[in-house]
């Protein structure tokens, strides 16, 4: 038996000898997708059913529901979906096109013109609200340099995961999230980091903001009333606190990170936790020292509580050795939460969360409650990504490029703005640059600071409550990782120049 004639990777089409109503769907396959129009409101008002059609058509172009280079059905497969004669919808494509609204080539279907007017921009929205704020120079700390992304890599591991993935993979599956995901990372953190657990005890989750909100609601549920908090860290992690109805205990921090032997002298309400950033204070830059990393434990066991191990930049330290993770010291008691935001991309919205075994069962039905399950495809890709040894690679490769960035920061402040302190560059993708006494107050350094281009932050927006530190020095917390490689020396002059003349 004769076959039809394909193309590789095309699909065959419909042989002269299939029914009429396959042959007449084949037009609608190549030219264009589905498309609702309602002609009925038109047809009451009176129009006849091309004028209803070409009205329909106009408005959908103009509201931009239809945007400019968008391909239309075929006029058959339109005319059978609404039930009219393709000489109507014929006659309805060569008026609008005659208008200027639609475009048709020979060969290439019909569809809407570049002329037609764009979409509206969406609304401004801040930093507050998860986006950047917009300037010449941008160097806001807790961003990666995204061209780093490794989309070669990813699309073999994303076709790979694809080719091998179970059928179930694709339905609805366990909130922890998929398995071969859990059991790589399980793999990869004990190499990396000595986290301490195993595949049912890693949840997935989008980003570490939804994971602290889910640790925050669990700890609510068991009594607790409060979180005790750096002095100095991320304003969005402490809204997510407060939103679960917990209160906020700062601890005081120093070289040594923060001050976890003043744990046991809370008062004021049920200190269920403790958020950390052991390997890198966010955005100081200390390490957490061995003595207040025991005291933490210690802490959480005689108050049946718990460490919550934010492990901010735990895969980029440049002049140290390595920092284990704090959670091997008690697994039972310390809860590890990692994300692939710096090491990929904050878009991809990939965290995990390591849990004591009394927390797995309460976080993932709160999990399940939020949104069911996470993406499968992008876990099954990264979960080949660190598989297959893709994702060390690329890591390695971005630690050397952060370094490079790091050290051109240092040097070219040492040379133009000697007087200013760089601290927290041991590790991670910022500084905190911080002016000697008598400079101008941080408000205006930040005016200046804006007023030349730059995108930043002082230090103070990172306090807990200003007047726990009352005679903070001037700072900006700078970030070194994101602009473009071209654009990073004229970066490095505006900075250079707003802090010679602080």
């Amino acid at each position: 038996m004769s076959r039809p004639r394909t193309t590789p990777g095309a699909e065959p089409s419909a042989p002269r000898s299939a029914p009429r109503a396959a042959r007449a769907a084949a037009p609608w396959t190549a030219f264009g997708g589905d498309l609702h129009l309602d002609l009925g409101e038109r047809r009451a008002a009176g129009a006849g059913l091309r004028a209803a059609l070409e009205d329909a058509l106009r408005e959908a172009v103009q509201d931009g529901r239809l945007a400019p280079g968008t391909r239309l059905p075929s006029s058959r497969a339109l005319g059978e979906d609404l039930g009219i004669a393709r000489n109507t919808v014929v006659e309805a494509y060569g008026q609008l096109t005659a208008e200027g609204w639609l475009s048709s080539r020979q060969g290439s279907g019909t569809t809407v013109a570049e002329r037609a007017a764009p979409r509206p921009a969406g609304p401004a929205v801040g930093l507050r609200a998860g986006h950047r704020p917009t300037g010449r120079h941008d160097l806001l700390a807790g961003r990666p340099d995204l061209s780093l992304f490794p989309r070669t890599a990813w699309l073999a591991s994303a076709r790979r995961a694809l080719a091998v993935a179970p059928h179930e993979a694709f339905d609805y599956g366990s909130p922890l999230g998929r398995i071969e995901l859990r059991r790589a990372l399980a793999d990869y953190l004990a190499r990396v980091r000595g986290v301490r657990t195993d595949p049912d005890r890693l949840l997935i989750c989008a980003g570490f903001g939804q994971g602290l909100a889910l640790l925050a609601a669990a700890l609510r549920e068991r009594g607790a009333e409060r979180v005790a908090v750096e002095t100095y860290g991320l304003p969005p992690q402490r809204d997510t606190l407060r939103a679960a109805g917990l209160g906020l205990a700062p601890l005081p921090l120093d070289c040594a990170g923060a001050r976890t032997d003043l744990l046991a002298g809370l008062t004021g309400g049920r200190v269920g936790a403790v958020l950390l950033t052991p390997a890198h204070q966010f955005p100081t830059g200390a390490a957490l020292a061995a003595d207040r990393r025991a005291a933490a434990v210690r802490w959480a066991r005689e108050h049946d509580g718990y460490v919550i191990e934010d492990d901010y930049d735990g895969e980029f330290r440049y002049d140290r050795q390595p920092l284990g993770a704090m959670q091997a010291l008690a697994p039972d008691r310390v809860v590890y939460g990692g994300t692939a935001a710096k090491s990929l991309a904050p878009g991809l919205r990939l965290a995990w969360l390591a849990l004591p075994d009394e927390l797995v069962e309460p976080v993932a039905r709160l999990k399940e409650s939020a949104d069911t399950m996470g993406p499968v495809i992008d876990q099954l890709t990264f979960a080949e990504l660190i598989t297959s040894g893709r994702y060390d690679r690329h890591v390695r490769r971005c630690r050397l490029h952060y370094r490079r960035r790091r050290d051109q920061l240092v040097a070219a402040l040492a040379e133009r703005a000697p007087h200013v302190r760089v601290t927290g560059i041991a590790a991670g993708l910022h500084a905190v640059l911080e002016l000697p006494p008598g400079s101008l107050p941080e408000p205006e350094l930040m005016d200046r600071a804006r007023a030349a281009g730059l995108v930043l932050t002082g230090l103070g927006w990172y306090l807990t409550e200003r007047a726990l530190v009352p005679d903070a020095p001037p700072a900006l917390v700078v970030g070194y990782a994101t602009p473009p490689d071209r654009a990073f020396p004229a970066a490095l002059s505006a900075l250079c120049e707003v802090l010679r003349t602080a």
